[in-house]
């Protein structure tokens, strides 16, 4: 019987992009926002600051009653007023200073702070030993944010800052692209969580590492223990979080050729395509839909599972929320020695990169059961499909995981 050819990393990238596509945008308070993708652009309903405050500890007056003020003929003040931060401002009379915090709202009248250190601090009355021009040490109304000026744009991140400005700006509410809720199922009746495995039992790493990926992608992970080779089991298990929400179904394991394929038997007659992309490792996937969900069917062997994490999943996840940078960043590094891959297949080789001298040494061998090699590398080299050999100081494409 003929084989079907091999569905390039392109073409599945590209499928399961187009599966999870974009989620619908929704308002979440500003204390759940962090890390979310604007929807709709904001625009200032105030200026900022909204009053003229002082920027300095010092005294609020007129310029021009200090203007002949130098350290041998101080000008002297009564001190009409004490101004601290959230008190009013007041009026200013000519030929007085009124003693003000910084942030505190300048007295109308006056036109220039002096900072404190011009003056002998005093409360009765100030000395002071300098001019100072008209708008010295004022922050104007408005000199950071305009009212009615678009502070920030759709499609930026939300971070710290952004919250600290929109708080600021009284903004308690924002339209983003809401985080995708992925359902991550590890399968397979030699799983456990027992830190004793009895004889034939492995130890579930699947579920765990596959929930971290999911939350490093800014995605909410719903980890479920895993599933028995059992397909009535492992569907309620899908039914019953499909009733509480999910965008994603994401398995590991039993979507190879052998007998008790638990997804493969499962999901493969309800319409989910199981198929085999050229790729090392990570060749066998599977993609498709399952109720309101997208499902995308992983390998069980964890570092193939994670490795199509990272390849299929990941980018698709963070375009899905809109966000800015889905892919990892790619830089250009020359091996540090000589590499083989096999013929027609797309080799995601683990490495460890070193900026400074531009270089990237593979890291371990390149089958697929070495965990523990993956957990040491920080990058992935990516060689194409039509490569079989490099030689050492051959530069090739290297995905930063530390990005």
């Amino acid at each position: 019987m003929p084989t079907s050819p091999l569905r390039s990393v392109a073409d599945h990238q590209r499928r399961i992009a187009d599966l999870l596509g974009s989620l619908a945008p929704t308002p979440v308070p500003l204390t759940e926002a962090r890390g979310l993708v604007l929807a709709e652009p904001v625009t200032a309903p105030e200026s900022l600051p909204s009053f003229d405050n002082s920027a300095m500890d010092g005294y609020a007056v007129r310029a021009e009653d200090i203007a002949d003020a130098s350290p041998d003929s101080p000008v002297r003040l009564p001190v009409a007023a004490d101004i601290p931060a959230g008190s009013p401002g007041g009026d200013l009379a000519p030929g007085t200073a009124h003693r003000i915090m910084t942030g505190a709202p300048l007295p109308r009248g006056a036109d220039a702070v002096v900072e404190v250190e011009l003056t002998d601090g005093g409360t009765d009355v100030v000395a002071i030993t300098g001019a100072r021009e008209a708008g010295s040490f004022i922050r104007s109304a408005g000199v950071d944010v305009a009212a009615g000026t678009t502070v920030l744009d759709a499609g930026a991140v939300i971070g710290p800052a952004q919250i600290g400005l929109l708080a600021a700006l009284g903004v308690r509410e924002v339209v983003v692209r809401p985080r995708p809720r992925v359902l991550v199922c590890s399968t397979g009746s030699e799983l456990t969580e027992d830190p004793e495995p009895d004889a034939g039992q492995i130890r579930d790493s699947n579920s765990f590492m596959l929930a971290a990926a999911v939350e490093d992608a800014g995605a909410v992970a719903i980890r479920r223990l895993w599933a028995a080779d059992d397909v009535p089991t492992f569907l309620g298990i899908l039914d019953a979080e499909l009733d509480a929400g999910v965008d994603l179904i994401l398995t590991s394991g039993g979507v190879s050729a052998g007998a008790y394929e638990v997804v493969k038997d499962a999901l493969g007659p309800r319409g989910v395509e199981f198929t085999k992309v050229a790729m090392q490792p990570g060749m066998p996937q599977g993609s498709g839909t399952y109720g309101d969900a997208a499902v995308v069917c992983l390998p069980g062997n964890p570092v193939s599972s994670l490795v199509s994490f990272e390849v299929f999943v990941r980018p698709a996840l963070r375009a899905s929320y809109g966000h800015p940078r889905p892919h990892r960043r790619v830089v250009r590094a020359a091996l540090t020695e000589a590499v083989t891959s096999p013929a027609g297949k797309r080799q995601l080789r683990r490495g460890r990169l070193d900026p400074a001298a531009g270089t990237v040494e593979p890291w371990g061998p390149p089958g697929s059961g070495f965990l523990g090699w993956l957990a040491g590398a920080d990058c992935l080299i990516d060689l194409p499909a039509d490569v079989t050999s490099l030689d050492a100081g051959a530069t090739v494409d290297v995905w930063d995981l530390t990005d």
